[in-house]
């Protein structure tokens, strides 16, 4: 069995991609959800296509994702090389420094792929030790 190297661990952490723009937010205390029910990218191991769900669910402070952006950035992950752990963990990232929401959380529900299907969420602010996420 091959090993997995740090290359292909990190692989699409770093890359440039568009910038996720705002706009300012006019009221508090509600919910934005964003699905992007095609969203692709690719194994870094493998090369091959990897298909699935990204939902973003956050509440806005000062600033919304302006949902334009969002398609652009998130057409991005296409041609990248990226585990679905991380991919879903830099959306997450990228999402909170665009906006700095009150909370957000994104979850990423793959396509199976070799009989296993996959669910990833990932939760601003981060959790500390071992906190459970929600079951959903």
């Amino acid at each position: 069995m091959d090993r997995m190297t740090d290359k292909e661990a990190e692989a699409g952490l770093k890359e440039k991609l568009p910038p996720i723009e705002t706009f300012p937010n006019q009221y508090p205390g509600y919910e934005i959800k964003i699905q992007i029910p095609e969203f692709t990218s690719l194994c870094p191991k493998t090369g091959l296509p990897d298909f699935g769900t990204i939902s973003i669910f956050y509440e806005p402070k000062e600033k919304c994702l302006e949902l334009k952006s969002v398609k652009m950035y998130i057409l991005a992950y296409r041609n990248l090389g990226i585990f679905y752990e991380n991919a879903v963990n830099r959306i997450l990232d990228d999402v909170v420094k665009a906006c700095q929401p009150v909370w957000a959380t994104v979850i990423g529900e793959f396509n199976p792929r070799g009989g296993i299907k996959s669910v990833v969420e990932a939760c601003y602010p981060r959790k500390k030790g071992k906190e459970k996420s929600r079951k959903g």
